[in-house]
């Protein structure tokens, strides 16, 4: 998966696609269309195979000025090709949305539990940490993605064993969304399963 920005030297402070990147794009092509909102884009790759694979209308969104920047490049790119492109927005998970904005949310967020001592102070850390349990982004996601959803709309999660699998179900639950398996590959040091949750 080759990267623009990763050509340009600008990937030490945006997440460059990798196996979960390339699961969650697996999982939402052929499912999705209408409009379709990526969370924590990164580099945009995600969104820009939407673009490609899929009829959707996809907005991009990542807090990472960095990562915005990149995406809007891809975006652009793509543009220059007489594709679509897509819309980069800047913000914290759902909060720059409105209400029933989505037929889809797909997310594949900083999920790693935190280790203290090689913890760095940077985008990167920010990408790839999801707190002392892996859930820190993950719990107030599910707390609000649903407010932009439209009306049987669905979520595409993410979901790695090293966040703790149950945990992220019954807070998926406790928001009032069941689950359903669309695709799920381990690795030696975790197994990664994205979720529909509608």
């Amino acid at each position: 998966m080759t990267d623009l920005a990763e050509r340009r030297g600008m990937n030490t402070s945006v997440y460059q696609p990798a196996e979960d990147s390339g699961l969650l794009a697996q999982a939402v092509i052929g499912r999705v269309s209408g409009r379709v909102l990526e969370v924590g884009t990164g580099s945009g790759w995600v969104a820009e195979q939407l673009v490609r694979k899929t009829d959707a209308e996809v907005v991009a969104s990542d807090l990472n000025p960095h990562a915005c920047e990149q995406a809007a490049e891809r975006s652009a790119a793509l543009r220059e090709e007489g594709e679509r492109g897509f819309h980069v927005v800047r913000g914290n998970l759902v909060s720059p949305f409105r209400d029933d904005s989505f037929d889809a949310v797909a997310f594949n967020p900083p999920y790693l539990p935190e280790d203290l001592e090689a913890a760095r102070d940077d985008w990167m850390e920010v990408a790839l940490t999801g707190g002392k349990d892996g859930r820190e982004i993950i719990n107030p996601f599910l707390d609000t993605v649903g407010r932009v959803l439209k009306p049987g709309g669905e979520v595409y999660l993410l979901v790695s064993s090293l966040t703790g699998y149950d945990e992220v179900l019954a807070r998926a639950e406790e928001n009032g969304f069941g689950h359903e398996v669309v695709v799920q590959e381990s690795y030696p040091y975790e197994t990664l399963t994205v979720l529909a949750l509608k």
